[in-house]
């Protein structure tokens, strides 16, 4: 295991894991819940979490989001830091909903039509909002080469991206934290 793969996995099981009885965004109840932008935002492992992001990033992508706000942090961190060993990838949010004024959209950011995008999430359970910003980024005219999360809690997204013709790959999986998947 790297030192930086590691440190975020420490980071998470010390900052990010909490056990208990919580209730999860599909209405199922679980003994454990993971908020994972306390390690994503955390200073002391933002590169790190950047870092790993980018070594499971297709060579030939150039830009990085997905749905807001579960999205934007690893992918804004994995732009920024990416832009500072010289690989530029556009970062872009998918609204939730169509925005009625200005340009309108459910994109904001640097996301062009022919781009070729990872779609991110911080954790994914079923991975509905992977697929729902991979379906909007793919109507806007952009190629999804990849769902990325970088914690899978739930075991069942790859299948589920496969039926869509995506892939997924995720940085760590409940296994990692000690968990089992708790599927969808």
């Amino acid at each position: 295991m790297s030192d930086a793969r590691a440190r975020v996995l420490d980071h998470l099981l010390e900052h990010s894991v909490r056990r208990g009885d919580f209730v999860l965004k599909s209405g199922r109840r679980s003994s454990w819940f993971i908020d994972s932008k306390k390690t994503i935002c955390a200073p002391e492992v933002m590169v790190d979490v950047a870092s790993l992001t980018l070594e499971a990033l297709p060579q030939s992508a150039n830009a990085i989001g997905g749905l807001t706000m579960g999205a934007d942090g690893l992918s804004f961190i994995t732009a920024g830091v990416a832009a500072t060993r010289g690989r530029l990838l556009r970062a872009f949010s998918v609204r939730k909903e169509v925005k009625d004024h200005g340009a309108g959209g459910r994109v904001a950011g640097a996301l062009f039509a022919g781009d070729v995008v990872v779609i991110t999430e911080d954790t994914v359970t079923r991975g509905t909002s992977l697929l729902e910003a991979a379906g909007v980024v793919r109507e806007f005219g952009a190629e999804v080469v990849l769902l990325l999360a970088l914690v899978d809690r739930g075991g069942t997204v790859a299948s589920m991206a496969a039926a869509q013709g995506l892939s997924f790959s995720a940085l760590f999986s409940a296994p990692d934290l000690g968990f089992d998947f708790e599927g969808a």
